[in-house]
């Protein structure tokens, strides 16, 4: 299978390689952020590339970023990744990187859920909560949510697992005032996204988010947004609440994982190709329903 699972500019140092990005130092207000074609799963980094996954996911992040931007600033500069790095290092670059704003991370993934899916319904079906906030009783699995909800979790270093929290702890993490700014913030994104994305056929059922703060403390949407990477995306013509439908994201590949008995922890199994060409038609179409 082909595709960019390592970067290495020459004319720009770079300063952290995450899960799917790449960053590299432009200067002291700039970055430039490479989505490479890797996949996580589980938190664990799998060995194949899906092809042009990081070409897809930029073109969605990009789409949300603007279709978003009445409602949180963003981190994009306005600047050409073309620009900013020699011409030799432009195939690494073209159609997979923005320059992007140099902002103070807020360190919590933060979550909202608008169905009941997942991990989510797992532990609804234990104790009837998800995340420990309390929901009506007698839902099914995929079941539309009363309200959407905000389940904050640590961002965690690659290698190792995010862990949900509780707004309380989340406000003793970051303070009242932000924790009530990035829950207000994600959840109003949400909304917004979901009910756009209901005009394209596409049902957004829970989603994450990070952010960071400027020199002024502004609140700014960073990384990537309401990516098949950071979603649950699911079809509407064939969603049916009492089933897990099929998605358009890395669910699908989630979904394999589980089939194999993987115990989630280094190494994954290695990804039939027909699953990774797969996933990467299902981020493709979800780019289309979007963006047609």
């Amino acid at each position: 299978m082909t595709g960019l699972t390592q970067t290495n500019l020459q004319s720009l140092k770079k300063i952290y390689s995450g899960k799917v990005r790449d960053l590299y130092e432009i200067d002291d207000k700039r970055m430039l952020m490479i989505a490479t074609d890797r996949l996580s799963a589980f938190d664990v980094i799998l060995n194949e590339p899906i092809p042009d996954k990081g070409k897809l996911l930029t073109a969605i992040s990009n789409f949300w970023f603007d279709q978003l931007a009445g409602l949180v600033p963003s981190h994009f500069t306005g600047d050409q990744p073309e620009d900013v790095v020699s011409a030799a290092d432009r195939p690494q670059v073209e159609g997979r990187a923005v320059v992007c704003k140099r902002l103070k991370p807020v360190p919590v993934e933060a979550i909202v859920r608008g169905y009941l899916a997942g991990s989510g319904w797992k532990e609804y079906q234990k104790t009837g909560t998800v995340c420990g906030i309390e929901l009506p009783a007698g839902l099914q699995e995929a079941a539309r949510l009363p309200a959407p909800i905000f389940t904050p979790s640590t961002k965690a270093a690659v290698g190792d697992h995010d862990e949900n929290i509780s707004f309380d702890e989340l406000t003793q993490k970051i303070g009242q005032d932000l924790a009530e700014r990035v829950r207000d913030t994600a959840i109003a994104l949400y909304k917004a996204a979901a009910e756009y994305a209901a005009t394209r056929g596409i049902i957004i059922a829970d989603t994450k988010f990070e952010f960071g703060l400027d020199e002024e403390g502004t609140l700014t949407l960073m990384d990537e947004a309401l990516t098949p990477d950071s979603s649950r995306f699911w079809p509407a013509e064939s969603y049916q609440v009492g089933i897990n439908p099929p998605s358009f994201d890395k669910q699908y590949v989630r979904d394999w994982l589980e089939s194999t008995g993987w115990n989630k922890t280094p190494p994954a199994p290695e990804l039939p190709e027909e699953v990774a060409v797969r996933t990467a038609e299902k981020y493709r179409e979800a780019l289309v329903k979007l963006t047609r």
